[in-house]
């Protein structure tokens, strides 16, 4: 995977994204905002935002920010908010995910709907979302993850080398990516009937380093815990 493949390929599903990937999908984008819809006025994060299918969602008090590398679906996503007023959306970006351009802990909530699989690194898109959200934040990610057996294993195998052209891999582990993260999992529930598509619900753990490390960078960290002004890494500098 890698990002010219993953803008051709959404370039070609923009038009007919909401058909296709509406109804099937629907399940999962409910359940995750309504996840984050539990607690009231958020800045919430949406990664991925695709053609906005999930914007209307959102309850009118929480303020959303959406991304995504697509420009055809960005263009899709300002229509529906045009068409709809949907009034707490800040802003649409066109932006990479494993390189946000927003400070550190910028988000009460950091949601990433189809989006794992997509992406050429995940392991950095789950540090992007970690780093941008705030401490003990939520991480909401909804995803398809391989498959334990069956049929759909077998399609899965079959369909693997078609990841560019799809746009998408149909082979991804839940396990190494909650791995890497440094994220406590607070829930993973299904959210499709047959379990294709899962709903993981994450809490952000604050970072810690050894004591010794912090006395030799010159700084205090009560507890170890990293102090936000100490470690905030800005765009510019990366």
């Amino acid at each position: 995977m890698d990002l010219a493949s993953i803008r051709r390929a959404y370039k070609r599903y923009a038009g007919m994204y909401d058909v296709v990937f509406g109804a099937p999908m629907n399940p999962g984008r409910k359940l995750a905002v309504a996840t984050a819809n539990k607690k009231p006025k958020q800045r919430v994060l949406e990664v991925g935002v695709g053609t906005g299918l999930a914007l209307p969602l959102y309850r009118k008090d929480i303020t959303v920010v959406g991304i995504d590398v697509s420009t055809e679906m960005l263009d899709r996503a300002r229509e529906k908010v045009e068409e709809k007023g949907l009034k707490n959306v800040e802003a649409l970006l066109e932006m990479d995910a494993e390189n946000l351009t927003f400070p550190d802990q910028s988000f009460d909530t950091v949601i990433a709907m189809y989006v794992a699989s997509v992406v050429p690194h995940p392991e950095r898109l789950m540090a992007e979302m970690k780093r941008v959200c705030k401490p003990d934040g939520d991480i909401i990610i909804v995803n398809h993850f391989t498959s334990d057996g069956g049929p759909l294993r077998a399609v899965e195998f079959l369909i693997n080398p078609l990841s560019k052209t799809l746009g998408w891999r149909p082979e991804f582990d839940l396990k190494p990516l909650l791995g890497t993260a440094g994220v406590e999992v607070k829930s993973i529930r299904p959210a499709h009937p047959m379990g294709m598509f899962k709903v993981i619900h994450c809490r952000n753990t604050p970072a810690r380093v050894p004591a010794d490390a912090t006395a030799s960078a010159g700084y205090a960290a009560p507890g170890g815990e990293l102090q936000p002004a100490e470690v905030r890494r800005s765009s510019s500098a990366r």
